[in-house]
C-alpha cells in the first residue's frame, strides 16, 4: 500500500449530504505514503466532494479524516500545510502573469520573498512555462493553465498533492504532458490521490484504484488484482444505428441466437459482447442487420480496467465520457 508502511491518508466512514443528495455515503479507505492512489467514478459519483473533504474545504457530515497522521477538522491549518491542491477547475488570478500567481501562491504559505521567486522560477523552468513566465493567465492555452496550476500546488513542497480530474478538456499532447509531470512527481516520492473520469488514465498510472459511483465506493484494489478476472475474457464492441438497437434487437433475441456469448446493450446504440473463447464477428454482424439494424463498428476490445469497471457498475463508459465533457469538468 505505501513505500514504507506509513499512511498519508486515513478516511473512516466519510458522509456527506447537500440536502436530500448524499454526495459521499460512508467511504472508507488509505493512501500509503508514496503512493499513486486513483478515485475513479463518473460525473456525480463524489469526487470532487471527497477531495475538498480531505483538502479542508468542505465539513463532513460525520467520519473522520486524517493527513499524516493528523486529524483534519482539529489540525486543519497544519494538514494544509502538508498538502498540495490542483482543482478541476483553476483557481490562479487571470490578471497577474504566470510568475506572479507562484510568488503569490508561494506568499500564502508564508515563504520568504527571495525564496519563493527562486522557487517560481525552479517550476516555470519545469514545466516548460519559463517563455511564458511574464503573460497574463488569462493569456495562457489550456495546457498551459493546466501546468501552471499544477505548478501553484506544488509551490511550498508539500508531501501529498491532491490532483482532480488534472486532464478534463485537454488536447492529447498536453493531457500526455501532464501524465508524464504526475508520474514524475511520484517517482520523487510524491503522494498522489488522483480523481479522473478516464478509466486509461487511471490504469495507466495508478498503483491502486477506488471506484466510487452515487457516493459509495464499490470496489477498491491494486491495478493488477482489479485485471486477474478479464485476463482471458474476448471482448467486442458493436455500434448500431442508435434507434434500431431500442426497436428491434433485445437481449433476448441476442441469447438466444448465440447462447454462448454475453451481451451488454447500451442506449448509446452500442452492444459489448463478452466470452472466455474468440468471438466469431461475422455471423454477429449478419444477426444484427437481418432483424434491421445498422452496424456502424465492429472492434475487438482489449481486456482492460474498463471491463472491470463496467461489469461493476453497470455504467457505459462512452457515455460517462460525454457527461463529463459536457458538463466542463462539474461534479458532486
Amino acid at each position: 500500500m505505501s513505500v514504507n508502511g506509513f499512511l498519508a491518508v486515513e478516511v473512516n466512514d466519510l458522509k456527506k449530504s447537500f440536502g436530500p443528495v448524499k454526495a459521499v455515503d460512508g467511504i472508507s479507505f488509505n493512501v500509503g505514503q508514496g503512493e499513486l492512489f486513483g478515485f475513479l467514478g463518473p460525473n456525480g459519483a463524489g469526487k470532487t466532494t471527497t477531495i475538498n473533504m480531505l483538502t479542508g474545504l468542505a465539513r463532513p457530515d460525520s467520519g473522520t479524516i486524517r493527513i499524516s497522521g493528523f486529524e483534519v477538522t482539529r489540525h486543519s491549518k497544519v494538514a494544509q500545510h502538508l498538502v498540495g491542491v490542483v482543482p478541476d477547475e483553476s483557481n490562479l488570478y487571470p490578471e497577474l502573469t504566470g510568475f506572479e500567481n507562484l510568488c503569490f501562491c508561494a506568499a500564502l504559505y508564508g515563504i520568504p520573498k527571495q525564496e519563493r521567486q527562486r522557487r517560481a522560477k525552479e517550476l516555470l523552468n519545469r514545466f516548460d512555462l519559463a517563455e511564458v513566465a511574464g503573460r497574463k493567465f488569462a493569456g495562457y492555452s489550456k495546457g498551459m493553465k493546466r501546468k501552471l496550476t499544477i505548478a501553484a500546488g506544488i509551490i511550498h513542497r508539500p508531501p501529498i498533492l491532491f490532483l482532480d480530474e488534472p486532464t478534463t478538456g485537454l488536447d492529447v499532447a498536453s493531457a500526455r504532458q501532464i501524465r508524464q509531470t504526475i508520474a514524475e512527481l511520484n517517482n520523487s516520492g510524491t503522494t498522489i490521490f488522483l480523481t479522473t473520469h478516464y478509466i486509461e488514465e487511471a490504469e495507466r498510472l495508478c498503483k491502486r484504484i477506488a471506484f466510487i459511483v452515487s457516493g459509495k465506493i464499490i470496489k477498491i484494489d491494486t491495478r493488477e488484482n482489479l485485471l486477474k478476472p478479464v485476463k482471458r475474457q474476448y471482448v467486442l464492441l458493436i455500434t448500431l444505428s442508435g434507434d434500431s438497437i431500442r426497436r428491434e434487437i433485445s437481449p433476448s433475441k441476442l441469447s438466444a441466437a448465440f447462447p454462448y456469448l454475453r451481451f451488454e446493450l447500451y442506449e448509446s446504440g452500442q452492444v459489448r459482447v463478452k466470452s472466455s473463447q474468440p468471438i466469431p464477428v461475422g455471423p454477429l454482424v449478419r444477426f444484427f442487420e437481418e432483424q434491421g439494424g445498422e452496424v456502424l463498428e465492429a472492434r475487438r476490445v482489449r481486456p482492460s480496467l474498463e471491463e472491470v469497471f463496467v461489469e461493476l457498475t453497470g455504467i457505459e463508459i462512452e457515455l460517462m465520457k460525454r457527461e463529463k465533457e459536457k458538463s466542463g469538468g462539474a461534479g458532486l
